[in-house]
């Protein structure tokens, strides 16, 4: 009986790809109506100052962090589907999921492109002192780690195969 349970209880993670892939959606629909929105907006009323068009490209930069982040999400789920649920979902062969490592190293990845999209955000609308530097350099730290973590996982799964 504990064995059954605990079988039918991979099921349970369907509630986190549920939640992951909602979450998707609703970061990408509304990131969707923000940019036809600061597009509408922008072709309406174009301005033609250059500190207007740096904010304009910020503004953008932001929406596509978060689409990245919803893109992270979705991944997150179609990963966790195929660890625990099934794994006859029609995808392409980079973005099979064959064990939680390889669901980390993608999550890894987008994780990487989001600081890199922080950064770049910051750099636009920089008015100069050190704080940049301080920010640039707290990023590739992380980044440094997150390559590390990903050698090593990569190095293990050499090992394993």
């Amino acid at each position: 009986m504990v064995r059954r349970a605990l079988a039918s209880s991979r099921y349970f993670a369907a509630l986190a790809v549920l939640g992951t892939f909602i979450s998707s959606v609703v970061l990408i629909v509304s990131r969707v109506i923000a940019v036809v929105e600061t597009a509408w907006k922008a072709l309406s009323h174009p301005e033609t100052d250059v500190s207007e068009a740096k904010h304009l490209a910020v503004d953008f930069i932001q929406l596509i962090d978060v689409f990245l982040l919803g893109t992270a999400l979705y991944i997150i789920s179609l990963g966790l589907y195929e660890l625990f649920i099934g794994g006859d979902l029609p995808m392409p062969a980079w973005l099979r999921i064959r064990d939680f490592d390889d669901l980390e190293e993608k999550l890894i990845g987008v994780v990487i492109v989001l600081l890199s999209v922080t950064f770049l955000g910051s750099a636009v609308t920089w008015t100069g002192g050190k704080d940049i530097l301080y920010l640039g350099v707290s990023i590739a730290v992380v980044i440094v780690a997150i390559a590390l973590v990903l050698f090593v996982l990569e190095r293990h799964h050499v090992e394993r195969e």
